[in-house]
Order: structure tokens, then C-alpha cells, then sequence
């Protein structure tokens, strides 16, 4: 049997584990999977006899050095953070390694000694760094090896919920990390590049300016823009491209609605408020609102947020309770915006019969013999419960095949790296579609700069 260790047991890993465990007897697999809970470890091992549950404190040198050894190939779902430790483990011990994480600058540093101990070491092979890579790559690839040139591209992620889980009118719920949703777009201003001239929007303007698209069969959307959207420019070779964007999905409107927190000052993480754990909701609304001695702090807040009583934008905070005197924050030195995830988690919290849904949209301008051309890819994900979600799918799927392509020699370039390579996107995205993660393109004349589009 050939053991796979997977480090880290939480929400992500469910569909990652299951795959794994259906091909175990065929490929003669034994899986371990750790966690700092055991109990959860276990539960993800579903009474499989060929998974193993162990506890373990990734922080335990002796602890994780032990497991590492033991494995042919290792998984790291932990936080980006804690993946370090576990490479530089993996290249003691020589075992190949698999994240869905972004590549760190530590990580990146392992890159000559994983080369030099021809080891793979993949990252960023979930949905979102993943799938979108791995999706581009193909079609860009694919435009490049018929002769045309790439001068546009544009690519949008939304992990939403699914139509018929639908029931707030911010038609939003948490179906990943909320902290990451509260957090969007901070830490640094919008960067991208549209018809050849650079464009920045800084962080209290994001949500102010969007831009729409449709997706057949499930309506409208509208994106705002990623902090970087030149990062990948030269990974995906696109440095001559006039037209490189970047951006995150929401339903129509709720970057509008969302921008009345970011302007309130609601989603400030810098600073910790007093008396946090005893203020009640309407406390903190009032916290960010002028005194007046006879308004009330619904009036001030219409008033500074220049909306009326019948606008939407009004009913969708009366939605959120964020003026309940009733209701106790209850988070000692808490932050403004570690109350906000409070207050929306009591809203926009999956219910156990809610299903999540995971659509990405990719746009790709080029020219081919004299012509401007522009084929759109478009892929709508839907989850099937809340153990099998659409962001635990396109997440862990991914990082399941490619342990199992490295496992059996079929991906074999060394060093540490992203999945934009055909030996790695080919045979990936092609079982994918056997999961309901499919890219269906339609090609069309080169619309290119768009003038409905509030990015401009």
C-alpha cells in the first residue's frame, strides 16, 4: 500500500478525502489522515479500512516529522501560513508535496532543493488559485498554438449560494471562510490594466465600481476587481496583453449594499473597540454614527448613508439586525470588522438543507489572421449538501487528482510550482468533468473595451 498523508481534516478536505478513498483499492492506497482534532479526522475517514485517523499539533517537530516519513506523498490543507514547516520536512525526508495555496515567498525558496531532490512540490491547485489556472492555460494555450495573440484577459471567481438556497435579499451566504468575505480588498489598492493603460481603485471606492456579466441559465452578476490583477501577467506569458483583469462574483447589488459597510468604517480590522463584549447591536451601529441628541440611530444612519425608507439598500441592513438592542456582541477586544462577521454570521450562515454554488467566467481576446476574436469560458458548479459543497469539490478534487497524477508518474517536473503545464492541466481538468466542473466556451467578434462596464 502506498500512504498518503493528509495534514488538515476541515471543511475542505471532505470531497479531497472521499475521492482518494474510492480509488484506494484500485491503486492500493492507505490514506492518514491528521488533524490537531481527532474526532474530526476520524469522522473523515468514514469507517474505511484503508484510512487511518492520528492527532497531531503541527507545531510538534516529533509529531509531524513521524508522519511525514511514513508517506509517500503529502497533502497540506492547513493554513497557508503552516505549509512551510511541512516542505521543509518533505524535502528532508524527500516527499513530494500538494497545496491548494497560493506560493509563498518561503515556499518558493524550497524551489532548488526540490528541483535537486526531484521532488514535486505543487501549489495553488484548488478552485481559486487552481482550477482558474489550469482552465486559462488551456484556452490561452490553445489560441497560441493555432497562431493568434492573446491582448485580452479577464477572469471572475464567485463562491455563492445556489439559486434555490436563495432566501436574503443580499441573495449572499457565507459558504467559505467569512473573515476572508469581511476582509475582501483591504491591505492594498486594486491594480490592472484596461486598453493599454494602467488603472488603480483604492480600497473605499472597490465596491463603487463594478462590473456585469451573465451566465445562462443563472442571470446577472457583477464583479468587483482583485488587489492584483497583474500578478500572473508574465506566468501566463500575457505581458504584451492590453487588457488583464481580475475580479470576484456577487449577485447584482451587493457590492452597492456592501460599500455602506465600507464606508460606515464597519469593516475595519485595525483597531479593537471598547467594551466590545458587553455593547449590543445597535451600540456598534451607533458607534460610527455622529451624535445628534433627538435623532435616532436609524434616521443618522439613512441620513449618512444618503438613503431613503423605501430604498432596497435600507431593508437589506433592517435584514441584518444591525440595530436589535437586544442582541450582545459578546467578543471580548473584539475589532469592528470581527463584529460585523458576527452580526452577518447570524444571517448569512448555510442552513443544513443550503447549497453553495461555485461559477467562474473567463473572457479571452485575441487576434488571428487580421481578425479580433474573443471566446468566453463559462463554469457554474453547484453543491450537492453541506459535507459536499461546491467549494469543497472544486477545491479538493483538483488537489486529489494531481497527488494521484505525481503518485503514479504521470506529472514529473520537479520544483515548486503553480499547475498552468499541460502534463498537469490536461489530465486534470478532463476527469474533473466527470464532477460537474465543465468550461463551456462560445466564441464571438472581439468586444473588448466595454462601456457599461463601470471599470473603465
Amino acid at each position: 500500500m502506498r500512504n498518503i498523508l493528509i495534514i488538515g481534516a476541515g471543511r475542505s478536505a471532505s470531497s479531497l478525502i472521499q475521492y482518494l478513498l474510492n480509488k484506494s483499492n484500485q491503486e492500493q492506497l492507505h490514506l492518514t489522515i491528521a488533524d490537531i482534532a481527532l474526532e474530526l479526522a476520524q469522522r473523515k475517514t468514514n469507517n474505511h479500512p484503508n484510512a487511518t485517523a492520528i492527532a497531531i499539533d503541527i507545531s510538534n517537530e516529533n509529531q509531524r516529522k513521524a508522519a511525514i516519513e511514513k508517506a509517500d506523498i503529502v497533502i497540506s490543507m492547513l493554513p497557508a501560513h503552516l505549509h512551510i514547516e511541512v516542505a521543509k520536512d518533505c524535502i528532508v525526508y524527500k516527499k513530494h508535496l500538494v497545496t491548494a495555496s497560493y506560493i509563498s515567498d518561503a515556499m518558493q525558496e524550497l524551489d532548488a532543493a526540490a528541483k535537486e531532490n526531484n521532488l514535486v512540490f505543487m501549489n495553488e491547485i484548488g478552485l481559486d488559485p487552481g482550477i482558474d489556472h489550469m482552465s486559462a492555460m488551456k484556452t490561452i494555450d490553445e489560441i497560441r498554438d493555432k497562431g493568434g495573440k492573446m491582448i485580452l484577459f479577464e477572469s471572475f471567481c464567485g463562491g455563492l449560494v445556489a439559486p434555490e438556497s436563495d432566501t436574503n435579499l443580499w441573495n449572499y451566504k457565507f459558504t467559505w471562510a467569512p473573515r476572508n468575505v469581511v476582509l475582501a480588498g483591504q491591505g492594498g489598492t486594486a491594480k490592472f490594466i484596461q486598453e493599454g493603460t494602467y488603472k488603480y481603485i483604492p480600497y473605499h471606492k472597490l465596491f463603487s465600481r463594478t462590473e456585469f456579466m451573465e451566465v445562462e441559465n443563472y442571470g446577472r452578476f457583477e464583479a468587483y476587481a482583485n488587489r492584483d490583477s497583474l500578478k500572473y501577467r508574465s506566468i501566463y506569458g500575457l505581458d504584451n496583453v492590453l487588457t488583464l483583469y481580475r475580479g470576484t462574483l456577487r449577485r447584482v447589488g451587493y457590492s452597492k449594499a456592501w460599500n455602506m459597510f465600507v464606508q460606515l468604517g464597519m469593516t475595519d480590522d485595525s483597531y479593537t473597540m471598547d467594551d466590545s463584549e458587553t455593547m449590543n447591536y445597535r451600540q456598534f451601529t451607533n458607534s460610527f454614527l455622529p451624535y445628534h441628541p433627538t435623532d435616532s440611530v436609524e434616521i443618522k444612519t439613512r441620513l449618512i448613508l444618503k438613503i431613503d425608507q423605501d430604498d432596497v439598500m435600507w431593508d437589506k441592513l433592517l435584514e441584518l439586525d444591525i440595530f436589535n438592542s437586544n442582541k450582545i456582541v459578546g467578543l471580548k477586544n473584539a475589532t469592528p470588522a470581527q463584529i460585523l462577521e458576527k452580526i452577518l454570521s447570524d444571517s448569512w450562515t448555510l442552513q443544513p438543507n443550503d447549497k453553495d454554488m461555485i461559477v467562474m467566467y473567463h473572457k479571452f481576446g485575441f487576434e488571428i489572421n487580421g481578425e479580433k476574436r474573443q471566446i468566453d469560458a463559462k463554469m457554474v458548479c453547484l453543491g450537492d449538501d453541506q459535507t459536499y459543497t461546491a467549494m469543497a469539490k472544486t477545491v479538493g478534487l483538483p488537489v486529489a487528482i494531481a497527488t494521484l497524477l505525481i503518485l503514479n508518474g504521470k506529472i514529473t517536473t520537479p520544483g515548486v510550482q503553480l499547475p498552468i503545464k499541460k502534463e498537469v492541466y490536461l489530465p486534470i481538468l478532463s476527469e474533473l468533468e466527470q464532477f460537474g466542473v465543465v468550461f463551456n466556451e462560445k466564441e464571438m467578434a472581439y468586444e473588448g473595451y466595454n462601456p457599461n462596464s463601470v471599470v473603465n
